[in-house]
C-alpha cells in the first residue's frame, strides 16, 4: 500500500487501527457448533506426498487436540493418518507419503467425535491437454473499497471454470494484528472451491502485518511500514502466519530458517506435468532505508524527477537472495516430471504501475516491486529465463501483461499481474510518452519502455481503472482474478484477465481490454540468437529434453523438453557446446559433446537414436 498525503494516510492508519464496528464484527471468530469446529482445508500432492493443513476454530479446554484424515475405499471411511492440532493459529499439518495420485479420492477430516470436513483430492491431470490456474491477489477487508461484498461471485466462476490449480499470491489477510480472525474468513469464503482443488497460497506484506515487506533475511523491522528491512511482528506471529498458510505445500527446497527461526517455504509444485516454482521475493530482500538515497517523502518511494536510477542499484541490496537463485538455478534445468513451467511469486520483475492512490500520485520509482534492486531483478530473470518459464504474480492492484527485457527489450519471460479481488488502494500504468515499436493498433500505453529503474519493458495489456472514478466496488477499482491455460499439446500460455461480477460462461462476457493473449512457450526466453547448433533428430523418442552447456563455462545455457523430434538449439556465442538429450535421469539420455555452433545461414543435422 502506497500513501503520500494526509487523507491516504488515513487509510493507512485504517489498516493498523481498530476497524470500523462493521468490520470488527465482520472479523469476528463466530462460535460454531461442535461439529462444524473444522472451517477449511488446503492441500497439495507432489511425488506422491500429500500436504493438508485443517484450519480449525479454537477449540475447549477438554476437548481433543488431533485430526484425523480419512479416505473412502469401497464405500467406507478409513483412517489413513492423524496429526496434531498446533494451538497457535488451531491448525493441523498432515504429511502423507505413498499417495496414490492416479485418482480421485474422497476424503474427510475428522475431530471429536462428530466434526467432519469433507472434500476430494483430485488425481494428477497428466493427460489433459491443457491444465488451468486461476490467479488472485488483494482480499480487501476495508467497507467501500469490496472487503464487504459477498465472493460468491468469485466461488461461482472458479466452479464454471473448472481449474487445476489455485494461486493466491498474497494479501490474502489485510488486518495487521488479526490473521487468525481473518484466515477463518478468508476460509469461510473460498473454502468451498478449495477444499476441492490444490491451491497455492503465499503470504505477503499485509498478511504479516505491515505496510510493505523487505524481509532482509528474517530481521526485525523495528516499523509496520517496514522499510528499514526485516519483520516487525513478533517471530511466532509470522510463524504462525506462514504455518496457516503454506505448510500444506510441498516440502521447501531447502528448510533451512533465516534468521530469528523464521522458516522458508520457496519450493516447486508439479500438477499435470506443468511444473511451478513458488519463490518468496520478499523474505530476502534487502530493505531500502539507509541503503539507498532517500528520494521522496518515503525511503520506498521516488518523486525526485530527475534521479538516476543506477543510483538506487547499490552493492550489497539483495532480492531473491543466492539460496532461492540456486533453487531456481536446478528447477529450470529439471524437466524429469514436466513439459512446461510458471513461477509463482508475490510481485512482478518490474515497476508496474505510475500513479499510486490517486491520478495525481505519480512516482518515478517504486522500490517495493521487484523492479529494485536492479542488478537482483536480473539475476533472477536470467535464471527464470533458462526454463522458458511464463511468471504470475499479483501485489500491484492492476492487471498487467508485460514482457521483460534484461541487456534488449524482450529477451526474458512474460507475466501476468493479476488484478485485486477487492481493491482498496488504486494504481495506473499511465507513462508520460508513447510506448516504443507497438503492435499494430494497440494503445500508446503500450510498447517498449523503461521502467523507473531503468529495466527493459514491454507493456502487452493494463487493466487501469476507469478515469470517472466513480468508486463502484467491482468495476471502476478494476477488481477481478486472472486465468492462465498451459496448453501442453501446443506449447502455448493463454493469458486471461476478467473483472468481477460477470458470468464467465456466458459467451458475451467480455474481459479486460488487452484479454486474452497468447503467447509461446519459447517467446518466454527470447534472446536473440548468435549462432545454432546443428539441429537434433531424435529417433526412438518423442518429446525429449534438450539441454545446451557453454563448454567455455560449464554453464547451463537453457534446458526445454521440446515438442516433437526435431529442435535447432539457438547459442549466443560461437563457440562448442555439450548438448544432452533424452529423459532426464534414466538411462535414456545421451550426451553430445563438442558440438561447433554454426552462423544462422548453415544448417547441419544431428541424429540421436535410442
Amino acid at each position: 500500500m502506497k500513501l503520500t498525503n494526509a487523507k491516504l494516510l488515513l487509510a493507512l492508519l485504517a489498516t493498523v487501527l481498530p476497524l470500523s464496528t462493521a468490520t470488527a464484527q465482520a472479523l469476528k471468530i463466530p462460535e460454531v457448533s461442535r461439529d462444524k469446529v473444522i472451517c477449511f482445508a488446503l492441500y497439495t500432492v507432489q511425488n506422491n506426498i500429500l500436504k493438508m493443513t485443517a484450519q480449525l476454530y479454537p477449540l475447549k479446554q477438554d476437548e481433543d487436540r488431533k485430526v484425523r484424515l480419512e479416505v473412502k475405499e469401497d464405500g467406507k471411511w478409513k483412517q489413513v493418518a492423524e496429526a496434531p492440532i498446533i494451538a497457535k493459529g488451531w491448525t493441523a499439518p498432515f504429511r502423507v507419503e505413498n499417495w496414490d495420485s492416479t485418482r480421485n479420492i474422497e476424503y474427510r477430516l475428522a475431530h471429536g467425535r462428530n466434526a467432519y470436513y469433507t472434500g476430494r483430492i483430485r488425481r494428477d491431470p497428466v493427460d489433459k491437454d491443457t491444465i488451468v490456474v486461476a490467479a488472485f491477489t488483494g482480499n480487501s477487508i476495508y467497507p467501500g473499497h469490496g472487503g464487504d461484498i459477498s465472493k460468491a461471485d468469485i466461488v461461482a466462476n472458479i466452479k464454471k471454470l473448472k481449474p487445476d490449480l489455485l494461486f493466491f499470491s498474497g494479501d490474502q489477510v489485510y488486518d495487521h494484528h488479526k490473521h487468525y480472525a481473518y484466515w477463518l474468513k478468508f476460509g469461510r469464503d473460498f473454502g468451498d472451491i478449495i477444499r476441492n482443488i490444490p491451491t497455492v497460497t503465499i503470504p505477503d506484506d499485509h498478511d504479516v502485518g505491515q505496510g510493505n515487506l523487505w524481509g532482509a533475511g528474517g530481521r526485525v523491522s523495528h516499523t509496520r511500514a517496514g522499510h528499514d528491512g526485516g519483520y516487525a511482528a513478533p517471530v511466532e506471529y509470522v510463524k504462525e502466519v506462514e504455518r496457516a498458510q503454506t505448510s500444506h505445500l510441498p516440502d521447501p527446497y531447502d528448510p533451512t530458517p533465516v534468521k530469528r527461526g523464521i522458516g522458508v517455504y520457496y519450493t516447486s509444485l508439479t500438477v499435470g506435468r506443468v511444473s511451478f516454482a513458488i519463490i518468496e521475493d520478499r523474505k530476502f530482500k534487502s530493505g531500502p532505508q539507509g541503503l539507498v538515497p532517500q528520494q521522496g517523502p518515503r525511503p520506498d518511494h521516488i518523486t525526485n524527477a530527475d534521479y538516476d536510477p543506477k543510483s538506487v542499484d547499490v552493492p550489497g541490496a539483495k532480492l531473491l537472495g543466492e539460496r532461492q537463485l540456486k533453487f531456481l538455478r536446478a528447477w529450470a534445468a529439471d524437466w524429469h516430471d514436466c513439459d512446461m513451467k510458471s513461477v509463482l511469486s508475490q510481485t512482478v520483475f518490474c515497476g508496474g504501475a505510475h500513479l499510486h492512490g490517486r491520478r495525481g500520485n505519480r512516482l518515478f520509482a517504486d522500490l517495493d516491486s521487484n523492479g529494485w534492486p536492479q542488478t537482483g531483478r536480473n539475476k533472477a530473470l536470467r535464471e527464470i529465463r533458462k526454463g522458458f518459464a511464463f511468471m504470475i504474480a499479483g501485489d500491484q492492484h492492476l492487471g498487467t501483461i508485460i514482457h521483460h527485457g534484461i541487456d534488449n527489450w524482450n529477451d526474458a519471460g512474460y507475466s501476468l499481474c493479476v488484478p485485486s479481488i477487492a481493491n482498496l488502494y488504486l494504481r495506473w500504468w499511465v507513462p508520460l510518452e508513447p510506448g516504443k515499436n507497438r503492435e499494430p493498433g494497440m494503445p500508446e500505453y503500450t510498447g517498449e519502455f523503461l521502467d523507473g529503474f531503468g529495466n527493459k519493458i514491454t507493456m502487452l495489456a493494463v487493466a487501469n481503472p476507469t478515469p470517472e472514478e466513480n468508486h463502484d466496488k467491482l468495476t471502476t477499482r478494476a477488481a477481478g482474478f486472472g486465468v492462465v491455460r498451459f496448453n501442453k499439446k501446443t506449447r502455448e500460455i493463454t493469458v486471461e484477465c476478467w473483472p468481477r461480477k460477470i458470468d464467465i460462461a456466458d459467451p458475451g462476457t467480455k474481459q479486460y481490454s488487452g484479454w486474452p493473449r497468447t503467447i509461446k512457450q519459447q517467446d518466454n526466453y527470447g534472446r536473440e540468437a548468435v549462432a545454432y547448433l546443428p539441429t537434433i533428430e531424435v529417433s526412438g523418442m518423442t518429446n525429449p529434453v534438450v539441454q545446451v552447456i557453454d563448454e567455455s563455462t560449464d554453464e547451463i545455457l537453457y534446458t526445454l523438453r521440446i515438442n516433437g523430434s526435431s529442435y535447432r538449439p539457438k547459442v549466443f556465442k560461437k563457440g562448442r557446446y555439450t548438448v544432452n538429450v533424452g529423459e532426464q535421469g534414466t538411462s535414456r539420455m545421451k550426451t553430445l559433446s563438442g558440438v561447433k555452433s554454426l552462423t544462422p545461414d548453415k544448417k547441419r543435422r544431428l541424429t540421436v537414436r535410442f
